[in-house]
């Protein structure tokens, strides 16, 4: 999303951390190598640039993703902020995007430079700071926000509300870009909610209340669903509705299971090969092929995980 709309980083510190931000008319997504004259190599997530009317610049921005705790990220991330500081002449500051809460809290303590002298407070947009979008005008004013919240609060209590209120603003996207969305979202999600969204979605189908966007029906269709969707709803229609809310796909199991499968994991290759290239990853004839022989949604799941924080083809097949 950052990188789609670098302008999202700069608007999110005004909004959701209320800073007052130098006058700029542009950013901009730069090289994300921060090398210096030693040797080594630091590589931040994303790096933008703010510059005002004239092309001075004026703010970088170091986006961050961190899903785990990474105590050696207190040693690297003022690095981030002292060398680009040094080279563009201009403020710097951290940016971390934590979906979890643990790992947010902790990435939001302030790191000691030395003696007490000099701190960083890196500024993390986790669930702490990230509002609970649930109306549906408000998710459709600020959408990236509304993603940021469903991939923050899709498992809690008022999980159901506030996914649907981000899957129902992505129509103002394209297709492949709300695709690609309703896929981070997807893949936030625990499975208690998975199932929740998806039975959500097939009584809608079923009584004609089109609710959602096509696209996020087409991709649960074409994966867990397709199975019951091609002519195979008896089992709805017969008031069975509650078992599949449940997780009871009495309907696929009974010999149905294999098209479903198949329709699943051509569904997440294909997402996974659209985030691939998205991200700018080179991948090898070898990596495509081992894509798509890959038959097990979990691992497929794992390497469209491994995408948000990856640099190279080996780092999303870790």
């Amino acid at each position: 999303m950052f990188r789609e709309n670098p302008s999202l980083a700069p608007h999110l510190l005004e909004l959701l951390f209320h800073l007052k931000l130098p006058p700029y008319a542009t950013v901009d997504v730069v090289e994300a190598s921060l090398d210096q004259l030693i040797p080594v190599e630091f590589r931040a997530d994303l790096v933008l640039e703010l510059r005002d009317e004239r092309g001075v610049q004026v703010l970088s921005i170091v986006l961050e993703l961190q899903r785990d705790i990474d105590r050696r990220k207190s040693y690297s991330w003022p690095v981030y902020v002292a060398v680009v500081r040094a080279r563009k002449e201009c403020q710097a500051v951290v940016v971390v995007i934590a979906p979890d809460a643990e790992v947010a809290a902790w990435a939001a303590q302030k790191i000691d430079l030395g003696l007490g002298l000099g701190t960083l407070q890196p500024l993390v947009i986790g669930p702490a700071i990230v509002p609970e979008v649930t109306e549906q005008a408000e998710a459709e004013k600020e959408t990236e926000l509304a993603i940021l919240s469903a991939v923050a609060h899709g498992n809690g209590p008022n999980g159901l509300a506030v996914v649907q209120a981000a899957l129902g603003a992505l129509g103002r996207f394209d297709h492949e870009h709300a695709a690609v969305y309703f896929q981070i979202v997807y893949n936030a999600l625990r499975d208690p909610m998975r199932r929740a969204l998806e039975a959500l979605i097939m009584e809608r189908q079923t009584e004609g209340k089109a609710t959602f966007p096509p696209f996020a029906e087409q991709l649960i269709e074409r994966g867990r669903l397709e199975g019951i969707r091609e002519g195979r709803l008896e089992g709805v229609r017969e008031g069975k509705l509650e078992g599949v809310r449940e997780g009871k796909l009495e309907g696929v199991r009974e010999g149905k299971l294999e098209g479903v499968r198949e329709g699943e994991l051509k569904g997440k290759r294909d997402v996974l090969l659209r985030l691939v290239a998205r991200a700018g990853i080179a991948l090898s004839a070898a990596d495509v092929s081992r894509i798509q022989a890959c038959t097990d949604p979990a691992t497929l799941d794992r390497w469209v995980d491994n995408i948000l924080g990856a640099k190279t083809a080996s780092d999303v097949f870790s």
